[in-house]
């Protein structure tokens, strides 16, 4: 209701406006014709002071300027009362003209039927949307069964490692193994399920990559919807490991997807900036940046954003002071960190990919045989992960 009193008020205001130039038009108040016989009549008055002119021509002069001051005047009288006569006719097309053009605009951009909604509000309406958005549950049952039944001998064993696993339920190492052959099979339902348990065994020595790989892998069952539990998920990842690159993009979907751009923005803008050029999240970033920064009210181009960062330059300068043995043993140390954690925990594909290619450097054949060997049974069925570290075999020199 205030909104439209003051919008009413603001109407009128400018009615009074265009109503007092309609009824007083600039420079019109007085005609030319009229102010030139006035000053005509001052004139001859002067001259009659100074001698000039003599009376009875001076008289004569007067009368006749006063004559033609008088028509012009009457003339200028007549134009005024008709102009008048047209002002409420201007003043009315004026007022149906600004009332039609309001409507119209308001009809087309605003939302008639609608209360006021403040900028609050809508937060807190967005927000409870959020809050009361399907559960992962709903959301998997949405998306069609993508499970890979090509190769029936991995099926099997998928099935038996499930049935060992009932009577095992503190297996680690199974879990993460069922974690990897059920993502491999496409079974994400079962993956992210595995994985679950796997959280579960390891208790506080959980890592904030095992919460980000097990809303990944809710996020993905749920063909990219990021449900309530997988944001459960990514909190603990991000209380964790707060540099987490994976729950870090997750995060900024979930609040692109939930209508709050204002907070997915900041969140992918640092990540680009934080991120390796190589990183597996800026595709997908990249594909929805411009449009959530245009939403958040901070419309950036690609070019804009922050550079992904490589490494330092203090990094290059201490790498450049070591000696050829101790650049070496550098990098054997960061191969066997990878080793082991691959290891114990297992990873994506290009990790196992990196790994046989350091090895390959290194000349450690037998090593990367090994590590290429043991990558193939751990993606077994999933051929592009095979693809990617079958690449890096033969990058390291490996014979097929």
């Amino acid at each position: 209701m205030m909104f439209w009193i003051a919008a009413g008020v603001l109407t009128l205001a400018c009615l009074a406006v265009i109503l007092a130039a309609l009824r007083n038009p600039p420079g019109t108040t007085v005609a030319p014709d009229v102010e030139v016989y006035r000053d005509q009549l001052r004139e001859v008055d002067r001259d009659r002071a100074r001698g000039t002119l003599a009376e009875a021509e001076a008289e004569a002069a007067r009368a006749e300027v006063a004559r033609r001051l008088l028509a012009a005047d009457s003339a200028a009288q007549t134009r005024h009362t008709g102009w008048q006569g047209n002002v409420w006719i201007g003043g009315s097309l004026v007022a149906v003209l600004v009332l039609a053009v309001t409507a119209a605009s308001y009809r087309y951009l605003g939302a008639p039927g609608y209360p006021d909604l403040p900028l609050g509000v809508r937060v807190e309406t967005i927000e409870a949307a959020r809050a009361a958005r399907p559960g992962q549950a709903v959301a998997e049952s949405e998306i069609p069964d993508q499970i890979d039944d090509s190769r029936p001998d991995i099926t099997e064993m998928a099935r038996q490692l499930r049935e060992i696993l009932q009577t095992r339920p503190d297996d680690l190492r199974g879990w993460r193994l069922a974690v990897q052959t059920d993502s491999g099979l496409g079974d994400l339902e079962g993956a992210w399920r595995a994985q679950d348990r796997v959280v579960a065994i390891l208790g506080d020595q959980a890592s904030g990559d095992d919460f980000a790989l097990l809303a990944e892998l809710m996020i993905l069952a749920a063909g990219g919807f990021v449900s309530p539990e997988a944001e459960q998920a990514l909190t603990e990842a991000l209380r964790r490991d707060p540099g987490n690159g994976s729950a870090r993009y997750y995060a900024g979907l979930m609040y692109a997807q939930g209508g709050r751009p204002d907070l997915a923005w900041p969140i992918w803008r640092r990540l680009v900036g934080d991120s390796q050029p190589d990183a597996p999240w800026l595709d997908p970033i990249y594909a929805q940046i411009e449009q959530v920064s245009a939403a958040a009210g901070d419309p950036t181009p690609l070019e804009q954003l922050p550079a992904p960062r490589g490494p330092s330059q203090d990094d290059i300068n201490a790498m450049a002071e070591l000696t050829l043995e101790e650049r070496m043993s550098r990098i054997e140390g960061m191969v066997e960190g990878l080793s082991s954690r691959l290891a114990a925990d297992g990873g994506p594909p290009r990790d196992w990919a990196q790994l046989i290619t350091a090895y390959g450097v290194l000349g450690r054949l037998d090593a990367a045989s090994a590590i290429y060997a043991e990558a193939q049974q751990v993606f077994a069925g999933d051929q592009g992960a095979l693809d990617i570290v079958a690449g890096a075999a033969d990058r390291a020199g490996l014979a097929k």
